[in-house]
């Protein structure tokens, strides 16, 4: 039993490297990320430094912490043979990180191949992320289901991330993070219970940030949508805290209670609550931090 940390990125060398070697969104110059939706992102290096990052985590008491690749650069995306180098750096790397690190593996959404999902899982990855603006419709469901089998075959969970958001950036540089990040995993939350758990019964889910809000919509839900609407909690279906604090939290809770919220922090670009249980009680961060992370990731009480 050990505290988790669901929801970190840090980008090693090999990737690095990768995003260095194309000059098409993605790519970086230098420390420079350019993305194909978003303005150029000046990358802070020591953000990424694979050793201090070790620090900070056992800073903040964890005993895991969970990477995962950014998937707003819109990797998943690419063409397979585009994709396959980036992806193949980031697992390399990733594989091999030090404690208290894990990974979550990731997958192109474009060109299925579930044999190389296998493959990177067989690695040792806590399961796999997938961009949410894959997962936002039946079609979407359809075309990613080999992965989504794969999952359910070898008990692993599936962790739902916002995808890119090309061409969302009509204000400030905070518009794309507010409004179609959270869109996004808003349309994947629904369109998981109306397409995802129907075609997969035992998957286990998370959604980063508490899933654009989504669950404080059941009252509507369940006024428009009849007998699905009333359908209680879904006890394998969790979403996580990051950037969120004791206000948000606290109303996902009285609508989805305690057992299936967990912690992520989505650092370094954000910073992890000070009260790690949101001011709910001892208890309820000891349930976000160790019970739900370990239930989530090997479906054991």
């Amino acid at each position: 039993m050990t505290n988790v940390d669901v929801h970190q990125h840090l980008w090693t060398a090999s990737f690095l490297a990768a995003l260095r070697a194309r000059d098409e969104p993605p790519f970086l110059d230098g420390w420079t990320l350019h993305t194909a939706g978003e303005p150029p992102y000046e990358v802070p290096a020591a953000q990424h430094d694979v050793a201090a990052r070790a620090e900070r985590a056992a800073a903040d008491g964890l005993g895991r912490a969970l990477v995962s690749l950014s998937a707003p650069l819109g990797i998943e995306w690419l063409p397979s043979d585009e994709a396959r180098p980036l992806l193949a750096a980031y697992h390399q790397d990733a594989a091999g990180l030090p404690e208290p690190f894990g990974a979550w593996a990731a997958a192109c959404v474009r060109d299925i191949d579930a044999d190389a999902t296998a493959a990177d899982l067989a690695r040792g990855f806590a399961g796999l992320q997938l961009p949410a603006n894959a997962l936002t419709d039946e079609a979407g469901y359809a075309r990613c289901a080999p992965l989504l089998d794969l999952l359910e075959a070898r008990g692993l969970p599936l962790f739902v991330h916002p995808g890119p958001a090309p061409g969302a950036s009509p204000g400030p540089g905070w518009w794309p993070a507010m409004v179609p990040y959270v869109q996004q995993m808003h349309s994947a939350w629904f369109a998981f219970r109306a397409f995802g758990r129907p075609r997969h019964p035992r998957l286990r889910v998370c959604f980063a940030l508490l899933a654009g809000l989504a669950p404080l919509h059941g009252e509507r839900f369940a006024a428009r949508g009849g007998a699905e609407g009333h359908a209680g909690v879904d006890p394998d279906v969790f979403v996580e805290t990051s950037s969120y604090g004791p206000r948000a939290v606290d109303s996902v809770v009285r609508v989805l209670g305690t057992d299936v919220v967990v912690m992520g922090s989505d650092r370094p670009y954000a910073e992890p609550p000070q009260q790690p249980g949101f001011g709910l009680g001892g208890a309820t961060a000891y349930a976000f931090r160790i019970t739900n992370p370990r239930r989530l990731l090997t479906g054991e009480d």
